[in-house]
């Protein structure tokens, strides 16, 4: 059915067209058990407990796809194990002028400079206090740094803590979008005196709301010709050294490295962050890093590239426990969460395994 709508999309431009997909969403929303009677497949040997939450599937929504926590009546129904909202931001914001997301056909890739558009964290957060999901979804709420060149350094890591403040006792998990690139400044917290400063804010908060929801962080992605392991696994110990209890891996990129569409298009899209089939080597790597880094002792959520059975089922062996999609969504179709599901059990029973989780990290 996707095959025969696709076309029709892509005739929109890419953010038009997600507007008119989140408007199938809350559409979808109003019978979530139709929904759920076509894509809510389900097999007990992808279930797992993580941070001691059970998630009933492997693949979860990757934040930016529901940045307003609008859908969180469907994500469930379509099979999702998890979703990924936000990024949220202390402060609303409409982000960065349009046009501001791309398709790269040729590359099954995204590109995208949004800006952190979103409702802001009070308003999202009385959303998320009004959801209702069901035993076996697990709730992210991705937060970053509000939009704006003004708010830097000390401010930067208060504006994160607001934040934290009005989500945290929503959320089953908080990630730390430390590596946007979609910021006005560029900058982001991936340096260690800044990031030891945020973990600091935000592990204070937890504390003082005597909440312990696991954080997790999300970082950049690798460059094109390999892993620095050195910067690594210096944000890797820093991480933990605050009580960080994982990682998703990986953000968009900024460069265009290894891209088939035409150079004459690349310029004229400009800058974004780079999503999609073009990432997946670089995710595949950093997921590797980290679980040896980390001797498998701190679950990982793979995201980048992952539009296939395969493709996740190389990303658990590599050493993540989850996987997210969101570009793959765009290419694939509504469908692809269950044929993910299907094709990992498949790949289960082709190498004799029980469960998914015998299989994270067999191949680091």
């Amino acid at each position: 059915m996707y095959r025969l709508v696709r076309p029709l999309l892509f005739r929109a431009d890419a953010e038009r067209a997600h507007g008119l997909g989140m408007g199938a969403v809350r559409l979808g929303s109003l019978a979530p058990g139709a929904v759920r009677a076509m894509y809510g497949w389900r097999d007990p040997r992808l279930a797992q407990t993580l941070w001691g939450l059970r998630f009933d599937a492997p693949v979860g929504l990757a934040a930016g796809f529901d940045k307003n926590a609008r859908g969180l009546r469907l994500w469930p129904a379509m099979g999702f194990g998890f979703a990924e909202i936000g990024s949220v931001t202390a402060l609303a914001s409409g982000g960065n002028p349009k046009p501001r997301a791309f398709r790269l056909p040729h590359d099954e890739a995204l590109v995208n400079r949004m800006g952190l558009n979103n409702d802001g964290a009070a308003v999202i957060a009385d959303r998320l206090a009004d959801a209702l999901t069901p035993e076996g979804f697990v709730l992210a709420v991705n937060v970053a740094k509000t939009h704006s060149p003004d708010i830097l350094g000390d401010a930067g890591v208060e504006d994160f803590r607001r934040s934290v403040e009005h989500v945290l006792p929503h959320a089953d998990l908080l990630v730390l979008n430390v590596s946007c690139p979609n910021t006005a400044e560029g900058k982001t917290f991936e340096d260690c005196t800044a990031l030891d400063a945020l973990l600091g804010a935000v592990m204070g908060e937890r504390q003082r709301q005597r909440n312990a929801v696991p954080v997790l962080v999300k970082l950049s992605p690798p460059a094109a010709s390999g892993v620095d392991a050195g910067a690594v696994d210096e944000i890797v110990a820093l991480c933990r050294e605050h009580g960080v209890a994982g990682f998703v891996t990986t953000n968009t990129a900024g460069d265009r490295d290894g891209l088939r569409t035409p150079a004459a298009d690349l310029t004229r899209i400009g800058n974004g962050g780079l999503s999609g089939a073009p990432l997946a080597a670089r995710a595949d790597a950093l997921v590797r890093h980290l679980y040896r880094t980390t001797s498998g002792e701190v679950p990982i959520i793979g995201v980048g590239g992952i539009a296939s059975p395969e493709a996740a089922y190389r990303r658990i062996r590599l050493g993540a426990s989850l996987v997210e999609v969101y570009t793959g969504l765009v290419y694939e179709g509504p469908g692809l969460v269950q044929r993910i599901h299907k094709g990992l059990v498949r790949l289960l029973d082709r190498d004799g395994l029980g469960a998914i989780s015998e299989a994270v990290g067999l191949d680091a």
